[in-house]
């Protein structure tokens, strides 16, 4: 109540207090639970040995009042955040042993970087996994040493922080209960860690801060400035057709938690047709029932047939097409099927989830024996809770699924039917992650929203709704601090827009907006409607038009107008200033040089705008795309050198390369290693254009393109572009050989098509006999019968093979399998 009297954006709930009555008829949640079937005792029942609690999502940039509010309310000594402890994983074990043990960064770094990325990856695992770093740990005396070390130490605390979410109320002071510290902003925190100061009964709150609200909360205040229009957004109706149809398109950037390209491709296959599909996806999408959600989808299409193993499950798991997929289900089914109490089903979830045999067993017997007075046979009894156990495991809470759906559906909302004022709200909660500006402005383009450079007279701080689009804010200019930015603003508000570079000049303060302030601001493009090019205006800074204008600007403090001011004569701004020098404007590379240079990316344009033509006949992959390339896979990339530095090969002394390349939609590291360097640097030049070969390298977190060749885009002629196509044929990136179930083949086959128990179709291709000719074929005869089935292209050439995977998917009917089998140039089908 206190964050929404104070217009600190609220989440409409989370967690399973989200199923209580109470908490939504008083305003705590926004869910109705009786209408999405949340049940009150998976929040609080008497079984339940630890106490309930209520976990609120508040916006990310506010969160703190929240804090300081709780801790008035209570009392300093009664409130405190939750420490929380950062153990040695796998990586920073072999870094920290290797940095006391005085090896050098360059041999410590080669170790960490042969260790898979992943949370759940240990130094065992990692030589279980990857041939190179056991081979490195068995034949280099270094390298054993401080894997050796790294078993000792690997898993232990490495540093403390303070819980992202985590805050403990206490009726009594805290030191009576658990030892305090201090966190590092200072802030009072626990010296134990969540898990233990629940143990020992102390209240524990979540109060986590969503970013998402704080977009959600910006875009309504930006649709009642913009269009006038009161939104609540919490009483928005939840079948809306706008809204469902940018879900089924899968148009999902920029929205909450759909952005991944999982998820992405969720929303694209499942159909979305009610809130309630939302709910699922967002249960689903998890390690564990991630499983299922093929079989969900083709429940849910009539693709495949629903079985219940008994009546009295239907109506239970009739929503979710007969999958358990929800806790709650697992519930209802003990408390239909067996006779439990509500409050009993939510134990032997609990008891599912931790796999106790001794308390599997007694619940197994007791679940038998309710099914048994039921009229339930025991084999039907047996399977049924086989299949329960097997869901509970990682079965979600509906509660949080229906409130987090919640969240999902109101980004949608907005973006489907407030594009602009979502968009420039998202826009300006990112204003200083250049990577994510350039997403969205990505996104802006295919949307058709003009995203408009930085302007004087238009621009506030953050990213704001005009005509044209949606126009780019002042605090996304490098060098443009808070205190230039509210001064420009509260002079443009007092004398409205300026007509000229000298008016405005001349009417600020210099000592707030300095040289390098307005040279950035010129350089951005922000006077460029005033009608002067950028040269002239930053050429104008080298002379005496900046020293007249400051002279005007102190004589107007000390009350010494001009003449003309006092008789105010309309064209007073521009009759008595002094003209900007005649110089050219620069060449657009420059311009866009100075946008990427203040900006962190182009606005006005993009340097590989003008080798669209050369770029969509290469057919390369996106940067983005990489994410979902398999690792070691070779791969082509249009894209341009923002960054480039040389080095040198620590063991052979020769020289290398690294890379830093975009695309216009994300940035990577690429890696020029000798053998390459010799064959291809003296072509590597920062700022130029390139189609890049290479093979993809997944063993960081951030994947990256180890390069074999490249070839500027300028210059590049139709042969070498037939060249680069033969490499990978139709597609835009080559498989790893081994990455696919290899198969047998007659060697005088020239095509076989194989219909795999994979669910994917296989062509395989004499290499030697194929032409670029029959590829286009197929793929056109492919595209011609969209679906779900994956295409991969095995090239063999004696016993070479290359495996292609292709970007289309494709449906096997019998039209398609019939259709390939009359072409001359394929043997076989099947």
């Amino acid at each position: 109540n206190y964050a929404k009297s104070k217009g600190i954006p609220v989440g409409p709930g989370r967690g399973s207090a989200v199923g209580s009555i109470v908490c939504y008829l008083i305003g705590i949640s926004d869910i109705d639970p009786i209408r999405y079937g949340l049940f009150f005792e998976r929040f609080v029942n008497p079984e339940r040995p630890s106490f309930p609690d209520i976990d609120v999502d508040l916006c990310r940039e506010r969160r703190g009042e929240v804090l300081d509010y709780v801790r008035h309310k209570y009392g300093e000594d009664k409130v405190a955040q939750i420490i929380t402890f950062g153990t040695l994983g796998a990586k920073m074990v072999v870094r920290d042993v290797g940095r006391v043990l005085g090896f050098s960064y360059g041999d410590v770094d080669r170790i960490a970087k042969m260790i898979p990325a992943g949370p759940k990856v240990t130094l065992q695992s990692a030589l279980e996994s990857d041939p190179d770093f056991k081979k490195a740990y068995d034949e280099e005396p270094m390298v054993k040493s401080i894997i050796d070390i790294g078993f000792r130490l690997e898993g232990l605390s490495r540093n403390a922080s303070t819980h992202a979410a985590g805050v403990v109320i206490s009726d009594e002071d805290l030191t009576n209960f658990v030892p305090l510290g201090r966190g590092s902003n200072d802030e009072i925190v626990t010296q134990f860690v969540m898990e233990d100061v629940d143990k020992i009964g102390l209240l524990k709150m979540d109060f986590l801060g969503l970013k998402n609200l704080t977009i959600i909360d910006n875009a309504v205040k930006i649709i009642k400035e913009h269009r006038g229009i009161d939104l609540n957004i919490s009483e928005i109706p939840v079948d809306d057709k706008k809204t469902l149809d940018l879900l089924n398109r899968a148009e999902t950037t920029g929205l909450f938690q759909l952005e991944s390209s999982g998820m992405t491709d969720l929303a694209r296959k499942i159909k979305i047709d009610r809130f309630e599909d939302i709910m699922a996806m967002v249960a689903l999408f998890r390690p564990g029932p991630m499983e299922m959600i093929g079989d969900f989808i083709k429940r849910k299409q009539e693709q495949a047939t629903i079985k219940y193993e008994h009546p009295l499950l239907e109506p239970i798991l009739k929503e979710t097409h007969g999958i358990f997929v929800y806790q709650e289900q697992v519930m209802q089914a003990a408390n239909t099927l067996a006779g439990y109490s509500l409050g009993d089903s939510d134990i032997l979830r609990r008891a599912m989830g931790k796999k106790i045999p001794e308390e599997m067993a007694a619940q197994r017997e007791r679940f038998l024996k309710g099914a048994k007075e039921n009229k339930i046979d025991r084999s039907t009894a047996e399977r049924i809770f086989d299949l329960m156990e097997k869901f509970a495991g990682y079965g979600f809470n509906k509660s949080h699924s229906a409130a987090y759906a919640f969240i999902v559906y109101q980004t949608a909302y907005l973006k489907a039917n407030y594009p602009v004022e979502y968009m420039a709200a998202l826009l300006s909660n990112e204003i200083s992650d250049t990577e994510q500006i350039a997403k969205y402005i990505n996104e802006c383009e295919r949307m058709g929203i003009k995203v408009l450079p930085p302007d004087i007279n238009e621009s506030e701080g953050k990213f704001t709704v005009v005509e044209k689009g949606i126009r780019f804010g002042l605090a996304a200019v490098k060098n443009v601090g808070t205190a230039a930015i509210e001064h420009i603003i509260s002079k443009r508000r007092k004398r409205g827009k300026y007509r000229t570079f000298f008016e405005f000049v001349s009417d600020i303060d210099h000592r707030i907006v300095n040289r390098k302030v307005l040279e950035s601001l010129i350089k951005c493009g922000a006077f460029d409607t005033m009608g002067h090019n950028r040269a002239q205006l930053l050429k104008a800074l080298d002379e005496k038009i900046i020293e007249t204008a400051a002279k005007q600007h102190e004589e107007k403090k000390r009350g010494q107008g001009s003449l003309f001011e006092v008789l105010d004569y309309d064209n007073k701004a521009t009759a008595y200033e002094p003209e900007l020098p005649a110089v050219p404007e620069f060449p657009s590379k420059t311009i866009l040089s100075f946008e990427k240079e203040l900006l962190g990316f182009y606005i006005t344009g993009h340097p590989l705008a003008n080798y669209r033509d050369k770029i969509k006949h290469l057919n390369c992959a996106g940067l983005l795309e990489i994410n979902n390339i398999p690792d070691r896979a070779r791969v082509k990339v249009a894209c341009l050198i923002s960054a480039l530095r040389l080095t040198m090969k620590k063991k052979t002394s020769e020289k290398m390369a690294i890379l830093s390349i975009e695309d216009g939609e994300s940035t990577m590291e690429a890696l020029v290693f000798p053998e390459a360097y010799s064959k291809c640097g003296s072509k590597i030049h920062q700022d130029e254009a390139y189609v890049i070969i290479g093979t993809v390298n997944k063993r960081d977190e951030k994947p990256k393109i180890v390069v074999e060749d490249l070839h500027p885009l300028e210059g590049l002629d139709q042969n070498i572009i037939r060249e680069i196509n033969k490499i990978f044929g139709i597609g835009k990136f080559v498989e790893a050989n081994g990455n696919i179930r290899r198969y047998e083949r007659k060697k005088e086959e020239v095509l076989t098509v194989v219909q795999t128990k994979n669910s994917f179709l296989k062509i395989v291709v004499d290499e030697k006999k194929v032409s670029i000719e029959k590829l286009k074929e197929i793929y056109d005869i492919l595209s011609q019968h969209p679906g779900s089935k994956s295409v991969v292209i095995v090239f063999v050439s004696g016993q070479k093979e290359r495996v292609l995977q292709c970007e289309i998917t494709v449906n096997m009917d019998e039209q398609l399998i019939k259709y390939l089998r009359e072409k001359d140039y394929i043997l076989n089908c099947a």
